[in-house]
């Protein structure tokens, strides 16, 4: 008799074919706000000795806020790098558990004696009324119920707020051109786009890179990476002319998808600042390369057309009306030994970004003591010295160096890893959270492309998962992965923190991420469970209860 066993696990927990799942922290209760997307997931392990399929049939009277997909192995060829620590699923390249897919009307696959999952939401939408409601999940072959699951799911009586501070996970359009075969703001170019743009902010990403100037990130030195700068340059005979037709779409787009924040592009070469970003413009009728590699980032030329430029920009800026939610980045990622070429750039454009808002991803301390970055981004794992003189503003980040005890969200990592991240940005109360990759389909220093669902690493370069959270879907339409869902629940737990904390202080949230004689929340030193999460949310939802009714 071939039997189907269920078992419910967290969304935080990753299945794997051959080994049964724990099940630790999952709850048979799932709560959430309204506004809020729930997940958890339904592992199944066929016993039968061929392979077989089965439909997923939801039951329940709020069944359209229901959504099943499947979750699928991927290649991680490089899951770590050489040095990492005891908190890894595995050091061993494999197929790793992370694509979520919809499921084809033929079914799901039942492979004999593999584990597999489904990976439930519950779209705790806005019209919801509050209430608990039952949701039952059949394995169904052909009339055959072969395993059941259920849940009860509580809809508070409260909606979730906005994401408190910015959130990017920097958008690469070239990739999406070059990945699709598309040209470079064509019409299918746009709506490719603003499918992947409308993802990221359903996923809480409410701050978009935008490339006023094809973006100087991750680029070999004399290489180059597709054009997909939005402002037009021209040279005339008394300078340079700028046209904003496509940048102005651009921001159209952002405001009808929902984007909060504009982030423009760097405006010198990465790590360092002493060269130029590649800028494309109209000269004796021909569109050419005016500055580049071969350029010197503070020479007067480059220094003369950045004034005409920014001076150009702010104004459009303050036309468009979005002035106060416009960032600005120097260089990204630049180290001690190029504090004076980083220095000299930033000294260049400040006049002329008076009043705006600047950031850059950074380690060393140095280069806010010496006032040069006054609102840096700085790594999860040097942040301490940043906590402890403190600036007035203060974002996180984390990237392919950031391997050793902090949250991360590579593939091969558990995902209370990754969904930690909120209850630290929570209790450290910053102003900001950056990663270098929602989309970066691309070898490292973008040699050549990649096909993100056979390579996850960049070539061999990132452990995998590091470059990208969607995979580029069918159509146009980007496919989520687990970690993108982690990072949503990581952004849903800050937000729900920062409604509690609205309505009974801070150190009521407190007592729910650190009950007194348990675990303290680090950077480096956290609970790693799935149950601390699950725990922690269960805190937060029975004190949102009681001071809600006060």
């Amino acid at each position: 008799m071939d039997i189907l066993k269920l078992k419910k696990v967290t969304s935080m927990e990753k299945v794997f074919p051959f080994t049964e799942p724990t099940g630790e922290g999952m709850e048979d209760v799932l709560t959430g706000l309204k506004g809020e997307t729930v997940s958890f997931q339904i592992a199944f392990f066929w016993d039968g000795f061929r392979k077989s399929r089965a439909t997923a049939k939801v039951t329940s009277p709020v069944g359209d806020h229901v959504r099943v997909r499947s979750v699928k192995l991927v290649p991680c060829e490089y899951p770590t790098h050489r040095k990492f620590d005891d908190d890894y699923l595995s050091n061993q390249p494999g197929l790793y558990p992370d694509l979520l897919t919809g499921i084809p009307s033929w079914g799901v696959d039942l492979v004999p004696g593999h584990w597999n999952s489904l990976w439930v939401d519950l779209e705790c939408d806005e019209s919801l009324e509050a209430g608990i409601y039952p949701v039952q999940i059949d394995m169904v072959r052909e009339d055959e119920v072969l395993g059941t699951a259920m849940v009860a799911w509580e809809v508070l009586d409260a909606k979730l707020p906005a994401l408190p501070i910015p959130h990017t996970e920097w958008f690469h359009t070239d990739w999406l051109a070059n990945y699709y075969h598309v040209e470079v703001f064509s019409e299918e170019y746009w709506r490719i786009v603003e499918n992947f743009v409308r993802l990221a902010v359903k996923r809480k990403c409410n701050m978009l890179l935008t490339p006023v100037f094809t973006p100087p990130l991750d680029t070999a030195v004399g290489g180059e990476r597709l054009t997909v700068q939005l402002v037009d340059v021209k040279v005339t005979a008394d300078g340079y002319a700028f046209g904003f037709a496509n940048f102005e779409r651009w921001v159209e787009m952002c405001r009808r998808c929902g984007v909060e924040y504009i982030e423009i592009s760097h405006l010198f070469s990465q790590w360092g600042a002493t060269m130029a970003p590649k800028i494309m413009g109209e000269k004796d009728g021909q569109l050419v390369q005016l500055f580049g590699w071969d350029t010197d980032a503070t020479g007067p030329e480059y220094r003369d057309f950045m004034h005409q430029f920014l001076t150009s920009l702010t104004r459009e800026l303050e036309k468009l009306g979005i002035a106060d939610k416009t960032y600005f980045h120097v260089s990204d990622e630049p180290t001690d030994e190029q504090f004076e070429s980083y220095k000299a750039a930033k000294e260049m454009v400040e006049k002329d970004l008076k009043g705006y808002q600047m950031i850059d991803a950074l380690s060393s301390y140095g280069f806010f003591e010496k006032g040069v970055v006054s609102q840096p981004i700085c790594s999860v794992d040097h942040i301490q010295p940043f906590l402890e003189k403190r600036p007035e503003k203060l974002w996180g980040y984390y990237c392919t160096a950031q391997y050793l005890d902090v949250s991360n969200r590579f593939i091969a990592q558990p995902g209370y890893r990754t969904r930690i991240l909120g209850t630290q940005l929570y209790k450290y109360q910053l102003d900001g959270f950056l990663h270098w990759g929602y989309n970066f389909y691309n070898a490292e220093h973008s040699i050549f492309t990649i096909d993100p669902y056979r390579c996850t690493d960049a070539a061999g370069a990132f452990p995998s998962g590091d470059p990208f959270l969607v995979y580029p879907g069918a159509d146009g339409v980007p496919e989520e992965s687990m970690r993108i869902m982690l990072m949503d629940e990581a952004m849903s737990d800050l937000c729900a923190m920062n409604y509690l904390e609205s309505l009974a202080g801070r150190e009521v949230v407190m007592a729910c991420l650190e009950p007194e004689g348990e675990e303290k929340v680090e950077f480096k030193t956290y609970p790693r469970s799935c149950a601390y999460i699950t725990g922690m949310r269960k805190r937060i939802h029975q004190a949102i209860r009681k001071y809600a009714k006060r």
